[in-house]
C-alpha cells in the first residue's frame, strides 16, 4: 500500500507525466516537465524501485562524486509537487522518468495509485514524436483521449491510432479503464532534425498545456532558446541545398493540407487566446502578458491550423492594450480568402480582400478632404460678402487708393 508523508493536502491537482525515450523525440516533453518542476521549485515526494522496471544494460545506471563520496544515481521515475499559486492556486503532481523496461502493466499501476492517494482530478502525459514537419512553421501539437465525453468537453480528438505503443499510449488507457480522465499532448518534430533539446517542441508543448489547464507557465529562458534553435537550423539548412529543397518542399505541403482548415472560426479561437494571454493578470513566477514572453512565444510557436501567416511588422507590445492591430499568433496573422478576425476577437465573415478595403479607405478620406476644402471656401465668400460689396470702391481707375498721393506728384513737390 502507498503511504504518502509530508505531502500535504493538494488543491484541485493534475498529474502530468512524462518519459525519456521512445515518446520523446527531442528530449521534448520531458525537458516540459522539467522546466516545471525547475520554475516551481518541485519537491520530490517519491521514486518508484529502480529494481521492478529497469534493465540496467540499457538503462545504466551513474557514479558521481558528492564532496568526496562517490554515490550511485540509478534510472527510475521520481514524483515531485508544485504549487502554481496565482489567484486561482492550483497544484501539479509530476511524474518524471524513464520509459521502464518491463511490467508496464504493474508501473501504471503503481502511478494510478499514487493518483488516486493524491486525489488527482486527471492525468496529462506528455509526449513528442517524429513527423514530416518543417522546422520553418508551428510545432504541430495534438490533443486525444480515449474518452468521449473528455474529447467533447475540452475540445480533444479522440484516439484512433492502432498499431505499435509506448508507455504513454499504455498509461492513457489504464487511466481511462480505472476511471481516471487522461489526455495525452503530442508534439511533432522535425525528423531531420530530431538530435535533442528541441526547445521549440518544448515550448509547443507548454503553450498547449497553458491552454489545458487554464493557468500561467513561466517561460525563463525558454522562448529565446527556441528562438536560437530556429535560426541554427535555418543557417544549416541554407548551407545544403538538397535539405533547403526538401524544407521548401515540407512548407508548401504543410500550408496545402492546412489552407482549408484555416477558417474564420479558427483564426477568432486563436485571436481570443492571443487576447487572453496578453490582458490577462501576471501569472505563475511573476510573468505577466505583456512582458514580451508571450509576444515571442505566440510569434511564431502557435499551430492553429492556418494558412501561411504574413511577416509581424511589429510586437504586440508596441500596440495599444485594447487595440491590438498586429496579432502575433500565426493564426491571427493568417487571412486565407479574405477571412480575417475582426478587433474583438469575431470572424469577419465575408470581409473584402485588404486591397480593396485599402481603395475604399483612400476613396473617403479624399472625399472628406474636398468637403473640408469646399467649407474653408464657403467660409472665406462669407467673409468677404459682411465686409462690404466692394472694398477696392475708394481706388482710382488705376488701381491706387484715393487716399495715397501719385508717386509722380510726390516727386513734383519735394522738387
Amino acid at each position: 500500500m502507498i503511504e504518502l508523508e509530508g505531502v500535504p493536502e493538494l488543491i484541485d491537482p493534475v498529474m502530468i507525466c512524462a518519459f525519456e525515450g521512445w515518446n520523446d523525440a527531442g528530449d521534448a516533453a520531458s525537458t516540459a516537465v522539467g522546466h516545471l518542476d525547475r520554475e516551481w521549485k518541485g519537491e520530490v515526494f517519491a521514486a518508484l524501485d529502480a529494481e521492478d522496471y529497469y534493465d540496467f544494460q540499457v538503462n545504466r545506471p551513474t557514479v558521481w562524486l558528492d564532496g568526496g563520496v562517490r554515490k550511485v544515481t540509478w534510472p527510475t521515475t521520481r514524483l515531485s509537487v508544485v504549487r502554481t499559486g496565482g489567484d486561482k492556486p492550483r497544484d501539479l503532481v509530476l511524474v518524471r522518468g524513464i520509459e521502464p523496461s518491463m511490467r508496464w502493466r504493474s508501473f501504471c499501476n503503481e502511478i494510478l495509485g499514487f493518483a488516486h492517494e493524491l486525489g488527482v482530478e486527471m492525468v496529462v502525459v506528455l509526449g513528442a514524436l517524429l513527423g514530416d514537419t518543417p522546422h520553418t512553421r508551428p510545432v504541430p501539437v495534438s490533443g486525444v483521449t480515449s474518452d468521449p465525453d473528455l474529447a467533447r468537453s475540452l475540445d480533444l480528438e479522440e484516439s484512433r491510432y492502432e498499431g505499435p505503443t509506448g508507455i504513454v499510449g499504455i498509461l492513457q488507457e489504464s487511466c481511462t479503464h480505472a476511471g481516471v480522465p487522461a489526455v495525452s499532448l503530442w508534439a511533432a518534430v522535425p525528423h531531420y532534425v530530431s538530435q535533442p533539446p528541441n526547445p521549440k517542441a518544448t515550448l509547443a508543448l507548454l503553450n498547449r498545456l497553458e491552454d489545458l489547464l487554464e493557468l500561467r507557465i513561466p517561460l525563463g529562458e525558454l522562448p529565446e532558446d527556441a528562438r536560437a534553435w530556429q535560426l541554427g537550423v535555418d543557417q544549416l539548412a541554407a548551407e545544403d541545398s538538397e535539405v533547403a529543397e526538401y524544407v521548401q518542399s515540407l512548407e508548401e505541403a504543410r500550408d496545402t493540407a492546412e489552407l482549408p482548415e484555416a477558417s474564420g472560426e479558427a483564426i477568432a479561437r486563436e485571436f481570443e487566446r492571443y487576447l487572453r494571454r496578453r490582458d490577462g493578470q501576471p501569472g505563475p513566477g511573476g510573468h505577466a502578458s505583456d512582458s514580451g514572453v508571450a509576444d515571442s512565444r505566440d510569434s511564431y510557436l502557435r499551430d492553429p491550423g492556418s494558412g501561411r501567416a504574413r511577416p509581424t511588422r511589429s510586437t504586440a507590445r508596441d500596440e495599444p492594450r485594447d487595440e491590438p492591430r498586429e496579432e502575433s499568433s500565426d493564426a491571427a496573422k493568417a487571412e486565407p480568402d479574405g477571412a480575417a478576425a475582426t478587433g474583438d476577437g469575431r470572424p469577419a465573415g465575408g470581409a473584402k480582400p485588404r486591397g480593396e478595403e485599402a481603395g475604399k479607405a483612400g476613396r473617403a478620406e479624399g472625399r472628406a478632404e474636398g468637403e473640408a476644402e469646399r467649407a474653408r471656401r464657403g467660409e472665406a465668400e462669407e467673409d468677404k460678402a459682411e465686409q462690404g460689396p466692394d472694398q477696392d470702391a475708394g481706388r482710382e481707375p488705376g488701381g491706387s487708393d484715393g487716399s495715397d498721393e501719385d508717386p509722380a506728384d510726390e516727386a513734383d513737390g519735394n522738387a
